[in-house]
């Protein structure tokens, strides 16, 4: 459940269309719910503006379509990451507005955008074999509200390359910056 909907839900409460005893048992089941081999977070989007996000790696299919089919039940959006073909194939079976971004290997579930947020956040990756990771960086900014902007490649070769973005990082609000090999920045 996010603000919004708990707002409705303690409206509908004070203007007698939800009776006490339903909002509470619906309040009270929010908190953690118990899959047996996975404990989701349901009050995550209240305190952080965001639901859970689902690490795929080391969960079978079928276990990712579980704890998605529990987050997507009370919550407009979802985020699973480190996920492989398969297992996007499994969520996308289940919840067909299911997106895969192949290089962040990151599943996306959006019924509802989030307003994006003013400033712009931009990633950049020292080299190509780190873009996995800057995308993934990416994609979560973007589902999360943010305007985001990918700088790809723009280390080791050289400081030009850095130089002649100088304006638009100057300008953003928030830098991800993911160099790994040798952490080779100018």
């Amino acid at each position: 459940m996010n603000e919004p909907k708990l707002t409705g839900l303690l409206r509908d409460v004070r203007a007698g269309r939800v009776p006490v005893a339903t909002a509470l048992r619906r309040l009270k089941s929010l908190a953690i719910h118990n899959l047996e081999f996975a404990r989701v977070d349901g009050h995550r989007s209240l305190r952080k503006g965001f639901p859970e996000v689902i690490y795929c790696e080391g969960k079978s299919p079928a276990h990712v379509v579980k704890i998605a089919g529990t987050i997507l039940q009370h919550n407009d959006n979802l985020l699973a990451t480190r996920a492989d073909r398969p297992t996007y194939r499994a969520v996308h079976r289940a919840f067909p507005r299911a997106q895969y971004h192949e290089a962040a290997r990151a599943i996306t579930v959006v019924r509802k955008p989030l307003p994006k947020r003013p400033g712009t956040i931009a990633v950049l990756c020292a080299g190509t074999t780190d873009i996995p990771v800057a995308d993934e960086a990416a994609v979560t900014a973007d589902i999360m509200g943010n305007r985001v902007k990918r700088y790809y490649d723009v280390g080791v070769a050289g400081l030009h390359r850095l130089l002649a973005l100088n304006e638009e990082l100057l300008a953003a609000r928030v830098l991800i910056v993911c160099a790994g090999m040798e952490g080779a920045l100018p």
